[in-house]
C-alpha cells in the first residue's frame, strides 16, 4: 500500500485506495470544465474487484490482446480448463504446458510466447505476488510489469486503476483520454501525451478519478451537449 493512503473500503468501492467521492469534489474544485463532466456524469465508479493473482490477471490481458471480448473469452476458458484443479491459472502449470496444447486453445504463437514469458518471470520473482505487488508504488510495478514480453505500459496503467485501485495514474497514450480532453476543453485537436501530462499535474493526487471522468466525457457526448 502507499505510504500514507488508507484504502477506502465500503461494499462498492471494496479495493480503492481513495474516497472517489471526496477525489471527484477535489477535482472539480480545481478545474471547472471538469466540475461539468463530474456533474453530468455523477459519481466515479471504479470498482476493482477482489483480485486473482497477477498471474492470473496478466494473462488474461495477454489473451484478450487486439481481440473481440467474445472471442477471447471462449480462448481464456479453454485454457483454464486445461487446470480443472487449480481455481487461477498457476505460472508453474503453464510453464510446462506444450506450445502446441496452448496453441490448439486458441493462442496465436506470439500470446503463447507471451504467456511463457510472464509464467518465467513470476517464477523467478520479477512478477510479484499480490502481496507484494501492492507494497511496490506505481512506478515500481510499471517497470517489473513492462518487462514482460507483450505487456505494454497501458495494460499495466488499467491494472493500476481499476485492479488495485491506485489513485493517481494518468495514461497518457489512451486514446480514449485524450479524445475525452479535447472534447472537454474544446480543442480542435488531441493532446499530445506531453501536453495531457503537463496539464495534469494540476489534477494530483487524484488523476485516476480524472482520467475516469474524461473517459464518461466520450460516453456523454451522444444525447447531451458538454458546454
Amino acid at each position: 500500500m502507499l505510504a500514507g493512503v488508507k484504502p477506502f473500503v465500503d461494499q462498492d468501492f471494496a479495493m480503492l485506495q481513495y474516497d472517489p467521492c471526496k477525489a471527484a469534489a477535489h477535482l472539480a474544485k480545481l478545474d471547472r470544465r471538469l466540475a461539468r463532466i463530474i456533474k453530468q456524469a455523477g459519481p466515479c465508479t471504479i470498482a476493482p474487484p477482489r483480485l486473482q493473482s497477477p498471474f492470473e490477471l496478466l494473462s488474461k490481458a495477454i489473451v484478450y490482446q487486439q481481440l473481440s471480448r467474445k472471442a477471447a473469452a471462449t480462448i481464456f476458458s479453454r485454457v483454464h480448463a486445461l487446470y480443472p484443479r487449480s481455481r487461477v491459472l498457476k505460472a508453474s502449470a503453464v510453464i510446462d504446458t506444450p506450445d502446441d496444447v496452448l496453441r490448439r486453445c486458441g493462442m496465436s504463437a506470439a500470446k503463447v510466447a507471451a504467456i511463457k514469458d510472464l509464467a518465467a518471470k513470476t517464477l523467478d520473482g520479477t512478477v510479484p505476488n499480490l502481496a507484494k505487488l501492492r507494497r511496490l508504488s506505481d512506478q515500481e510495478i510499471i517497470d517489473r510489469l513492462v518487462s514482460v514480453r507483450g505487456i505494454g505500459i497501458w495494460t499495466v496503467e488499467m491494472l493500476l486503476i481499476f485492479q488495485l485501485g491506485r489513485p493517481d495514474v494518468l495514461p497518457v497514450g489512451d486514446l480514449g483520454v485524450r479524445k475525452g480532453f479535447m472534447l472537454t476543453y474544446q480543442r480542435e485537436a488531441m493532446p499530445s501525451p506531453k501536453e495531457l501530462l503537463a496539464h495534469g499535474e494540476s489534477w494530483r493526487p487524484f488523476r485516476s478519478v480524472a482520467s475516469w471522468y474524461l473517459w464518461r466525457s466520450l460516453d456523454l457526448q451522444n444525447g447531451q451537449k458538454l458546454l
